[in-house]
């Protein structure tokens, strides 16, 4: 694999194909056409398809992190119809990762995109147009992108791709310079599936509890119109009171930042010694990695002088050797 320090990686999601593959992964082959995920409604009533769906989570900064391995991560794009409630619930986290979301809208009644010509003329484009792509990452199982595979590898570009087990056709693996299971990528925990106990049907209720019921109603609408008379000028007061506490919760104190530091840590050198058959790490290779995979990180930021002492102080995670200049990292236990 090309360890060029100037590497340039180009990530293409095909986000219906791998949010597919997952949900049939966790659920049964075909259980996300027969739940009816595409039209899952987007307004957070519990049902057994929403449970179903929030179990078959995948975790996108997860890929990202282990694409960003390859190099700095210079273009990244997911391709889906983001009209759909399903798709559209991982908008923001995309958005995060400065991922560039392609619409595509279905062009057939089987809600074909076109998704997979889309991302593969664009991948030649881009290769054709942008000379310095080293590494190309495609999000896909789909045979369809075999040639593409091929293609990009003749024109001279390290491919590699990433799928998830059992929807992942050999052929593509076989295609790629290096394919990887999205389920051995470093940051995804096994998924538990708890099915529910079956539901008992609750007794009717009594003349009197019905009567209750009745009048608690009546007494909940009563207030929601009293609350509707409110003058305009207190609902915004309210709701600008409502967002200054979520953004509250949201600012993190240097605890967290140290916290999510320590956590940013861990994910690379798992990234790293998966890739590598090095049981010590260079600390700047480290730090490197920690950076493409969040350009905030700072160790000043949190209190510490240097990056050395960023890691000593995770004594308990992190054990570092110095051979002369060089300073190694590795992780306890590994």
């Amino acid at each position: 694999m090309p360890t060029d320090s100037e590497a340039r990686v180009a990530v293409y999601i095909d986000f219906d194909n791998i949010l597919i593959s997952r949900y049939d992964q966790i659920h049964g082959r075909g259980a996300f056409h027969a739940d009816k995920v595409r039209t899952l409604p987007a307004d957070g009533r519990e049902s057994k398809a929403r449970t179903r769906f929030s179990q078959a989570t995948v975790d996108l900064g997860a890929i990202i992190d282990y694409a960003s391995s390859y190099g700095s991560i210079v273009l990244s794009r997911a391709y889906a119809d983001w009209s759909v409630p399903a798709h559209a619930a991982y908008r923001d986290q995309l958005l995060a990762r400065a991922v560039d979301l392609v619409q595509m809208f279905p062009t057939t009644r089987s809600l074909k995109n076109g998704a997979d010509i889309r991302l593969s003329i664009d991948v030649v484009e881009d290769l054709f147009r942008l000379d310095n792509i080293t590494h190309v990452v495609v999000v896909a199982g789909d045979s369809d992108y075999i040639a593409l595979a091929q293609r990009t590898k003749r024109l001279g570009r390290y491919m590699v791709g990433i799928g998830v087990a059992g929807s992942t056709s050999k052929s593509l693996a076989a295609a790629c310079d290096e394919f990887a299971d999205y389920d051995a990528l470093p940051g995804i925990e096994p998924v538990q599936i708890d099915e529910p106990e079956p539901e008992v049907d609750a007794p009717a209720p009594t003349k009197a509890e019905a009567k209750r019921i009745a009048a608690e109603a009546e007494e909940a609408a009563a207030t929601e119109a009293e609350a509707a008379k409110a003058p305009a000028r207190r609902r915004r007061r309210a709701t600008s009171e409502s967002v200054a506490a979520a953004q509250d919760e949201v600012a993190m104190t240097p605890a967290q930042r140290g916290d999510a530091s320590t956590g940013l840590l861990e994910r690379a050198m798992r990234i790293l010694h998966q890739k590598t058959d090095d049981e010590w790490l260079h600390a700047n290779v480290v730090k490197e990695q920690m950076k493409r995979m969040d350009p905030v990180f700072n160790e000043k930021s949190i209190g510490h002088k240097s990056f050395s002492d960023f890691v000593t102080a995770r004594d308990a995670l992190v054990e570092l050797r110095e051979e002369g200049q060089a300073r190694l990292l590795r992780l306890k236990g590994e």
